[in-house]
């Protein structure tokens, strides 16, 4: 079997994303640990596990929030579209539409920190 563990995050400042994924997300802190020289690990991710993000210092040229250009970056799927939509929206997440309706199930955009986009989506029940 092969997964994909961890992916890297670029962020500006990791305490600020850590909070952006955890209170407004909903992810849980898998890793915050500071090794000797000063350099920090951070790894977020799905309470129920899956993929974790790591929260990676970026320089000033990266391309912080436009890892994937104009499109979206990051599929969030979610069992409960409506409370975890409202959760977000409570913490100030911006959605860039309404929720929508589609054969593959009810998805809106929006934006994380820094302005890329994802999907928050609920699969069709099975």
């Amino acid at each position: 079997m092969i997964r994909l563990r961890d992916v890297t995050y670029l962020v500006r400042d990791r305490d600020e994303a850590l909070a952006f994924f955890v209170d407004a997300l909903g992810f849980a802190v898998r890793q915050d640990e500071t090794f000797d020289g000063g350099w920090r690990r951070v790894v977020v991710g799905p309470p129920d596990g899956g993929t974790g993000l790591v929260l990676a210092l970026a320089d000033e040229n990266a391309p912080v929030g436009a890892q994937a250009g104009p499109d979206v970056a990051f599929f969030l799927e979610t069992d409960d579209f409506a409370a975890q939509h409202t959760r977000m929206l409570a913490h100030g997440v911006r959605f860039r539409e309404e929720p929508r309706h589609e054969t593959y199930g009810t998805v809106a955009v929006f934006e994380d920190l820094y302005g890329g986009a994802w999907d928050l989506i609920q699969p069709p029940a099975r």
